[in-house]
C-alpha cells in the first residue's frame, strides 16, 4: 500500500510539474553504515538488549523450576499449599511478562534507547538530505533503502556520498 501510494506520488507531480524536475536518491543503509556514530549506537542497543534478554530468560527459567518443583510435590500438598504455590508461579511469571514488557514493549526501553542514541542521527540525515534537495533544485529525493521499489537508478543521480560529505564523514 505505501509503495502504491509512493508511485501515485511521483505520477501525480510528474504530471502536475511537468518533466523538467529534477529527481535524486538517497540509500539510507548506505549513509547510516557510513557514519560511526550510528554503528556504535547500534552495537550499543545490542548490548542492551542482549542483556535484558538474559535477565528476561533467568527468570523464567526461576519460573520453570518452581513449577517443576510444584508438579514434583504437588501429591503432598494441601490445597491451601497448591494454591499459595500456584498463585507464586503465577505472579512470578507475571513479573516476568511486566518486565519484557517493560524493555521491549511498544513504549519500552529499547524503544526509547532507540529514539535517544539513533534518531539525532536520522535528523541529521534528514537536514543534510533536505539542504541537498534545496541547493540542487531536486522536487524529490528518494531513499533506495527503504520500500519503494527502485526498479533501476543511475548511479549519477545517487546523492548518498553528498549526505556523508554535509554531515562531514567524507572528504
Amino acid at each position: 500500500m505505501k509503495k502504491l501510494t509512493t508511485i501515485t506520488l511521483v505520477l501525480l507531480l510528474v504530471a502536475a510539474t511537468g518533466y523538467a524536475q529534477k529527481y535524486a536518491f538517497v540509500d539510507t543503509e548506505y549513509i547510516l553504515n557510513n557514519i560511526p556514530a550510528y554503528l556504535a549506537a547500534q552495537d550499543q542497543l545490542e548490548q542492551y538488549s542482549k542483556e535484558w534478554e538474559q535477565e528476561i530468560k533467568t527468570m523464567y527459567e526461576e519460573v520453570d523450576r518452581l513449577y517443576k518443583k510444584y508438579q514434583s510435590e504437588q501429591v503432598l500438598l494441601t490445597e491451601e499449599m497448591k494454591r499459595a504455590r500456584e498463585d507464586e508461579i503465577i505472579n512470578k511469571e507475571r513479573e516476568v511478562k511486566e518486565l519484557q514488557n517493560k524493555y521491549f514493549g511498544p513504549e519500552g526501553e529499547l524503544f526509547k534507547k532507540r529514539q535517544e542514541l539513533i534518531k539525532p542521527i536520522q535528523d541529521e540525515i534528514y537536514n543534510a538530505v533536505k539542504e541537498i534537495a534545496v541547493e540542487g533544485a531536486y522536487a524529490v529525493i528518494f531513499d533506495t533503502s527503504s520500500d519503494v521499489s527502485m526498479l533501476y537508478t543511475d548511479p549519477k543521480y545517487d546523492r548518498s556520498d553528498e549526505v556523508l560529505e554535509k554531515l562531514g564523514y567524507k572528504d
